[in-house]
């Protein structure tokens, strides 16, 4: 036996986790994955023995009987035959996503680095495929592989949330879509089509659907509909685009809820109230069916059916049961709960259980959950029926059929596997039980070349096989475990947990470990456990700088020995055995005040702390200081652990820097006056995050581990590196803890969250470190041999340890146990004086320390009970005499009386409880003053906004002898920014009254039609216009000081701008009458003081008169009531208590007051009327509010139809330009295909002149041979399978996987067997090669066939989702010209307010007519249309008249025209004669003329009367000509007010036009504009049609109006 310094295995927590180590995940070692290569690499060399752990997340089949699933930066596969574990190591770190095909045997992972990467891996030679690089950064959450084909589906996380499809045989990205911020759950492949991909999170669930054209590859969205959360189907409602607009008269047209909310863009499209969300089922589990329908299982407990063409989802209900079945399974269901209620469980519903997990199958589908009961469901249409097939009372989390569907797996939560086989309907045999959480901690069971032991945090032990790794027990402690260790004397293992108690368990049979005592500490929880090399100690580190020493033998029940306090918190504790000098040192890591020191504390251990412990220990348990001779040493670096070597060597992990610090300590330095040590050497570390550091038993080698979970082993005295692993990552925090074993071969290294427990074995060692490990070994078990079988007979020999029910303090919650300790040390005193411990249960219940100080506590109460009964006697005693004494104090003098406080004899504790009082009061009266200074805050804030605030504040009248009251409107004054928007619109309404006044100045008032006799009648007119006016304007304001010709005609209001105006200037009238009404209220409420100033006076001479008379009469004297001066309280003054005075004078005073109540009266009355005119005011400012609301949601909804329109134009274009790359690459793809056509012709066609020289015979046979084809069989894995899937097909992947199968198949025909007779082998082998080819030639044909149909008919979608589109973009063009149609009619519909007399409407029956299609047109309007109807009527009768008179003038002119005939008939007879004769002319004349000069004068009379008449017809003339000039005037300005009315109208036409000119360029509107464009053609060639049929009617009328005027020139020629 060597006498040296030994080490023994020890366990250290890692600390915090540091940011980004990405280096970590480097692996640039090629010797074995995850291996570094470093300086000593080749002298050693480290290999993965097994692995240990479960992730529930992940489990797939890779073949028929083999299962693999991920652990750390492992993935295990298990042969469910042999129980063999084979191991492939992830080199980059811990395994992320996973996925397994087990039809072609390939699983697939992604590592967790920065930029991750998928790789793909075969089994059973686990060699990689290929390597998938994404554009993910961070993580893969999800990944699944198809059926069929080479195809992967993978979803990322965080920031990207991208789905994408993979085709991993050619390591090609096809296509992928983005989803932000949704976290997918679950994700699958249709295994009968694998262009159907199924994704499901927490809310929702999609289907997409991938399309191929040809070389490309798209996916496209198609959601699905769930059903609401008691799982009935609702209608869909489309909120951006209702069914149809309904539109109110008065409220206007039924907008979206989007547009009334104010929304666009794309929040708009989406926008729903919120009382009408209604949650949805939460999909917990789906698996597709043989016919391309997926069955989801929801939280809800529903099951849902759902058509993946459609997305059309259906509720299954389970067919109702017979009777007899029904009460079996009520029977059923009643022992079950009964049995759960036994068990502490919670009942469960067995009639609609939650799944979270299921498959299909042939038969029907298998569901399970929390219940953990396996169910299957037969369906049938809608309905199923359920029975239950095996009960593992555990939660299952999924279900997996193997690839022939005979094995089904039901994993649990708990890591347990169970296998059932559906065909044979037994039991569920268990397959795996791994470990349910991380694990905590491991360590070897002595001698430590056998057996191992583990436990994880939720406090499960495990037992393993050290050789294979196989679990040969587990207990499970059920208690939050922190620490674990085992003791090298016997096979006993301690485990500390977090209420600090420390249970033992007794391993001499590995196959069943059982716990055989338990020590409970003390509060604190126990945060690591040590046993020293030779197994004499248990150390167990505590918070608070607590360490307890324990007997590690089980023949002393370990008994605690003691406990040392530490000056700081343990960081790391390092136990060292001086075999020497038969001691046990303990150095203890202290966390230092000082950030950037260490801080190092020794003490010593001896066997007489076993032998005699009460010598060493005081009586609370504590060790004297001079008992363990505690050092301390302060180190220049800060350090996270530390281990000691001999010859006081020691090693620490820094935390400011990667290094690792060899300390040298002298002996020198001890606690008095310690010092800084230096640090001798500094070895870098390469490694990451904060890390620990492990000794190996013979100190040879130190382990370092850190957060980057890489492995490192030093030469303890060289610090080369011996070796390295990647065993664990820092994305699943590292490593927790290492251990090596007694014998140096095995090294136990356990994650911190990755569930992974690793052990590891030399690969490649040199043969002088085996033996100097070997010698270690054997040497020490040369010393532990005889105790440990010793030990070992007590260990059994124990009973095992029950728990106690009915104990409190293993039921006490957690957060108890987290309170301050030293609880134990409290005590209370009884009115008696005694003390009392405040533990009332029994010592088992009780820490150790608590137990301690209860023990002092009883032998001090023994020790000093009859002093304290002699103290008790004496206070008695003292208290009498002093009672005595205040009661005599009582009965003295005041001069003579002592004080009260006199009488305390203990000043200082009077003193101090004065203090305590006085600093009471100041903090209650700190309160109190903090309280009334918030109230006062809030009595200024309250004061400022509702009273200092008012201009004019609010009180009231109140009448003398009635009950009214009369209150006037308190009024805010206005601000700058509200007179100055007043002022404004007022100016712009006077430029407007300005320029409307300049535009009437240039049209004709009156018409020269009217009569003067109707000037009377206009005038009264006039006068009922002034009272109909209130009536128009639709309020009396006007009456009450409102001034209303300041505001716009309540037919004038059609923009946005001029009802905003309006509400500003009705603001100011209303205003304004509350002003005025103010004006009067004042004056009222002066007169009230006035009157009460005069009944003062008058009450004077009351008082007088009732003072003379001696009577004692109270005098009525009316005041202000506090409404009436808010601004002060009155107080109530009494009155001196009148006999013909007094009554005279309250006569008057009564008749005084009860005027003044008649005038309170009318101000009431008229304050009622100006209320009316305020509410009818406010009612026009709400109808116009209405109205600018009601525009800016058809602005709002036109911007939202907009921006949805320019998405849609978006998706038009890229549809076209998809449709048009199509249309090439199918014309361009054509032609290959039509080649490919021609030339397998031509070699059927060639094959015949290849081998035209053989026989006919010959010929003819290979013909026939040349035309038959193999026959395919089917895969061997589907034969005789009860695969549900097994008749799927990947159409385009068939057919290229078909080609080597039928190419394998023709080898039995090209074989010699089928050659004809009589053809050599050279023709033969000839025939074959041009038979192959030929039938390369009829299968490259298929193909592009089955490419081509695909192209074509992803053509077609796409047509079809342009057409779509297409009726989309119409239906939007219709309803934005609905809404300008809208908004149009909205601007001329306008609502006005009238004021209506009471009975001044009268109908003749109670049915309201319908004015609907009425219209509302000013009064005058109908005047002048009247009168201008009497003037024309007038002007008719008068033309009658005169056209009567005119033909009576031309029948008289016709009898005298016949008269003139005949008499110049007579004359042209005569003149005849006349003509005969030789004479001239006027001598003709004279001769004939009785009197020539009369008969001259004559003919000149009647010349100058002729020229008379045609003057006066001159002047008739132009006094028409006169008048119709100025009618022609007039209608020219009324052509002007029309022509500027249309110019208006042409300038809003113009803005409509250019409006639908940019939507109709922003638009491909060609369809559109065709179809309107022909109307407007068609209605042109109407009017032109029109137009040239008045311009033919009008060149009639001309022509008839000349030969009327010819006809009435002819006939009237004079005029």
């Amino acid at each position: 036996m060597v006498g040296a310094v030994l080490v023994p295995r020890r366990r250290v927590q890692t600390g915090r986790r540091r940011g980004a180590m990405e280096a970590a995940d480097e692996e640039p070692c090629a010797e074995a994955p995850g291996d570094r290569c470093c300086s000593s690499a080749e002298e050693a060399a480290l290999e993965v023995s097994w692995v240990q752990g479960f992730s529930n997340k992940n489990f797939g089949f890779i073949n028929n009987q083999t299962v693999c699933y991920p652990c750390g930066n492992y993935i295990l596969f298990l042969d469910i035959e042999t129980k063999t574990t084979t191991v492939l190591h992830c080199q980059t770190g811990q395994v992320g996503a996973f996925a397994v095909n087990g039809n072609r045997q390939v699983l697939a992972f992604s590592d967790r680095k920065l930029n991750p990467i998928i790789y793909i891996y075969t089994f059973p030679e686990l060699s990689k495929l290929t390597e998938l690089k994404g554009n993910a950064q961070l993580d893969y959450t999800l990944l699944a592989f198809s059926f069929t084909g080479p195809y992967l589906a993978s979803y990322s996380s965080m920031p990207e949330f991208v789905l994408s499809v993979w085709n991993w045989q050619e390591s090609i990205l096809l296509c992928s879509e983005s989803r932000p911020g949704v976290t997918a759950t679950s994700l699958s492949f249709n295994p009968m089509n694998w262009q159907q991909l199924c994704v499901v999170d927490e809310r929702s669930v999609t289907i997409w659907c991938i399309e191929r054209n040809n070389d490309e590859h798209h996916l496209k969205q198609n959601p699905v509909k769930l059903p609401g959360g008691q799982g009935s189907m609702s209608p869909h409602k489309d909120w951006f685009f209702p069914v149809s607009h309904s539109e109110d008269p008065y409220h206007g047209p039924d907008l979206p809820v989007s547009a009334i909310a104010g929304l666009v863009g794309d929040e708009a499209e989406t926008y729903m109230p919120r009382n009408y969300i209604k949650p949805s089922v939460h999909p917990t589990a789906h698996c597709w069916t043989a016919t391309s329908e997926i069955y989801m299982g929801c939280k809800e407990g529903c099951i849902l059916a759902i058509d993946a063409e459609t997305c059309s989802v259906s509720v299954l209900q389970q067919k109702p049961l017979p009777d007899y079945m029904r009460k079996i399974s009520d029977v059923v269901s009643y022992v079950r709960r009964e049995v759960q209620k036994k068990k502490g469980g919670k009942p469960k519903d067995l009639q609609k259980p939650v799944l979270f997990a299921m498959t299909f199958c042939n038969e029907g589908l298998y569901t399970a959950g929390s219940e953990g009961i396996l169910f299957f469901y037969h369906i049938r249409g809608l309905q199923y029926e359920m029975k239950i097939c095996a009960d593992i009372l555990q939660p299952i989390s999924s279900l997996i059929f193997s690839p022939d569907s005979t094995v089904l797996l039901l994993v649990t939560d708990q890591g347990t596997v169970y296998a059932y086989k559906p065909a044979h309907s037994g039991e569920a045999v268990k397959l795996l039980d791994a470990c349910s959480s991380f694990f905590l901690a491991a360590d070897f069971l002595t001698p430590g070349n056998k057996y191992c032991v583990s436990v994880t945090i939720s406090g499960e032990v495990q037992v393993w096989f050290l050789e294979d790794g196989t679990c040969l027990s587990k207990l499970n402690l059920d208690i939050e475990a922190t620490a674990m260790a085992c003791c090298p004397s016997s096979n006993s293992v301690a485990v500390g947990t977090k209420r600090g108690q420390i249970y033992f368990l007794d391993v001499t049979k590995v196959e069943a470990p059982r716990v055989v005592h338990r020590i409970f500490l003390s509060n604190f929880p126990v945060l690591s456990l040590h046993y020293d090399q030779r197994g004499q100690f248990l150390i167990t580190s505590a918070t608070e700088g607590h360490i307890f020493i324990l007997d590690a033998r089980p023949s002393k029940l370990f008994q605690v020995l003691g406990y040392v306090v530490l000056a700081d918190e343990v960081l790391d504790l390092s136990v060292v055995s001086d075999l020497k000098n038969d001691l046990v040192e303990v150095m203890a890591l202290l966390n230092a005040a000082d950030a950037q020191r260490a801080r190092l504390e020794f003490f010593y251990l001896s066997p007489a702390l076993r032998t005699d412990n009460d010598k060493y220990v005081n009586e609370q348990g504590m060790l004297n200081p001079s008992a363990i001779k505690k050092e301390q040493y302060d180190l220049d670096y800060p350090l996270s652990s530390a281990v000691r070597l001999k010859d006081n060597i020691v090693y620490g992990y820094c935390t400011c820097a990667p290094f690792i610090c060899k300390y040298r300590l002298s002996e020198e330095n001890m606690l008095e006056n310690p010092s800084i040590f230096l640090s001798e050497r500094r070895t870098p570390s390469n490694q990451f995050g904060s890390g620990f550091l492990c000794l190996s038993p013979n100190s040879q080698w130190l382990a370092a581990a850190a957060e980057d979970g890489v492995l490192f082993i030093y030469h303890t005295f060289t610090m080369d590196v011996l070796a390295q692993k990647h065993c664990h990552s820092y994305q699943g925090g590292g490593i927790r803890s290492v251990v090596f074993s007694l014998d140096g071969k095995f090294i136990l290294v356990n994650g911190e969250n990755d569930g992974a427990l690793v052990c590891l074995k030399w690969k490649k060692i040199k043969k002088i470190e085996v033996k100097e490990a070997a010698f270690h070994w054997q040497s020490l078990l040369a010393v532990l041999n005889e105790p440990t079988s010793n030990e070992n007979v007590v260990l059994k020999s124990m009973a095992e340890w029950q728990f106690d029910p009915e104990s409190t303090s293993e039921s006490l919650p957690e957060k108890k146990f987290k309170e301050a300790p030293l609880k134990s040390s409290s005590v209370e005193m009884t009115e008696d004086g005694n003390v009392t411990s405040l533990y009332s249960t029994s010592t088992n219940d009780m820490t150790w320390i608590g137990q301690k100080i209860k023990k002092i506590i009883k032998e001090e109460t023994q020790r000093f009970a009859n002093q304290k009964k002699e103290l008790q006697i004496g206070i008695k005693k003292l208290r009498k005499t002093i009672q005595k004494m205040m009661h005599e104090n009582e009965q003295v003098p005041d001069i003579e009386k002592l004080e009260q406080q006199e009488f305390n004899l203990d000043l200082e504790e009077q003193e101090r409880a004065q203090a305590e009082a006085e600093q009471e009061v100041a903090r209650v009266r700190m309160e109190i003053e903090m309280e009334n200074l918030a109230n006062r805050y809030l009595q200024d804030v309250i004061k400022h906004e509702c009273w200092d605030a008012m201009c004019v504040k609010e009180c009231a009248v109140k009448c003398f002898h009635m009950a009214c009251e009369v209150k006037n409107y308190p009024l805010k004054g206005r601000s700058e920014e509200e007179l100055e928007t007043l002022e404004k619109v007022l100016q712009l309404k006077k430029i407007e009254t300005a320029d409307l006044k300049g535009q009437k100045k240039n049209l004709a008032i009156e018409s020269e039609t009217v009569l003067s006799k109707e000037k009377g009648e206009k005038a009264e007119e006039v006068m009922a216009d002034d009272s109909a006016s209130y009536c128009l304007i639709g309020s009396l304001s006007s009456q009450y000081g409102g001034d209303t010709s300041i505001l716009y005609h309540q037919w004038d209001l059609h923009t946005k701008e001029q009802k905003v105006n309006q509400i500003v200037l009705l603001k100011d009238i209303i205003y304004k009458v509350k002003t005025a009404f103010n004006k009067e209220f004042d004056i009222v409420a002066q007169q009230k003081e006035q009157e009460i100033a005069r009944v003062k006076e008058r009450n004077l001479r009351i008082r007088e008169i009732l003072a003379q008379l001696d009577v004692q009469v109270e005098v009525w004297e009316p005041a202000l009531t506090d409404d009436e001066i808010p601004e002060r309280a009155l107080t109530v003054q009494d009155s001196e208590a009148l006999e013909n005075e007094l009554k005279k004078l309250e006569a008057s005073i009564q008749e005084t007051t009860q005027n003044f109540d008649e005038t309170v009266c009318k101000l009431s009355e008229r304050k009622m009327k100006v209320e009316m005119v305020i509410y009818q005011e406010e009612l026009k400012i709400v109808n116009l509010i209405y109205a600018l609301l009601l525009d800016e949601e058809l602005d709002t909804r036109e911007v939202g139809l907009r921006n949805f329109l320019m998405k849609k134009e978006k998706e038009k274009v890229k549809a076209a330009r998809t449709i048009q790359a199509t249309k090439n690459k199918i014309e361009a793809y054509t032609d290959t295909y039509e080649n490919a056509i021609f030339e397998e012709k031509n070699l059927e066609s060639g094959f015949t002149k290849e081998f035209s020289d053989l026989p006919a015979n010959l010929l003819d046979e290979l013909l026939q041979l040349y035309k038959h084809r193999p026959k395919m069989k089917m895969t061997e894995m589907l034969l005789d399978t009860a695969n549900p899937y097994e008749n799927c097909s990947g159409l385009v992947e068939d057919h290229k996987e078909m080609l080597p199968l039928l190419m394998k198949a023709m080898d039995e025909l090209d074989s010699p067997e089928h050659m004809p007779n009589g053809l050599d082998m050279s023709t033969w082998e000839h025939f074959c090669l041009a038979r192959r080819n030929k039938m390369e030639s009829e299968e490259l044909v298929k193909w592009k066939a089955l490419t081509l149909a695909e192209m074509q008919a992803f053509l077609q979608r796409r047509m079809d989702d342009n057409e779509k589109i297409k009726s989309e973009t119409e239906d939007i063009f219709q309803e934005l010209t609905w809404l300008q149609e809208e908004k149009q009619k909205l601007q001329l519909n306008l609502t006005v307010q009238f004021l209506l007399k009471q009975g001044q409407v009268e109908l003749e029956s109670t049915e309201i007519p319908d004015y609907t299609d009425a219209i509302l047109i000013n009064k005058s309007v109908i005047e002048e249309l009247n009168c201008s109807i009497m003037a024309q009527g007038k002007k008719k009768i008068a033309s009658m008249v005169e056209c009567k008179e005119f033909s009576k003038g031309i029948f008289q002119l016709e009898w005298e025209h016949k008269k003139m005939r005949m008499q110049i008939e007579d004359l042209k007879q005569k003149a005849r004669d006349i003509v005969t004769l030789p004479i001239s002319k006027d001598r003709q004349l004279f001769l004939t003329a009785l009197n020539y000069n009369s008969h001259i004068t004559h003919h000149i009379s009647v010349m100058e009367q002729s020229l008379g008449i045609m003057d006066k017809l001159h002047k008739k003339n132009v006094k028409n000509r006169q008048k119709r000039i100025k009618e022609l005037e007039k209608c020219i300005r009324l052509k002007e007010q029309e022509n500027y009315e249309l110019s208006l109208e042409l300038k809003e036409m113009l803005v409509s036009v250019s409006e639908r000119r940019s939507i109709f360029e922003a638009a491909d509107t060609q369809h559109i504009s065709d179809k309107i464009a022909k109307q407007r053609y068609q209605e042109i060639l109407r009017q032109k049609h029109l137009r040239g049929l008045v311009k033919d009617q009008k060149e009639q009328f001309e022509i008839l109006q000349a030969e009327v005027e010819r006809l009435r020139s002819r006939t009237f020629p004079i005029l």
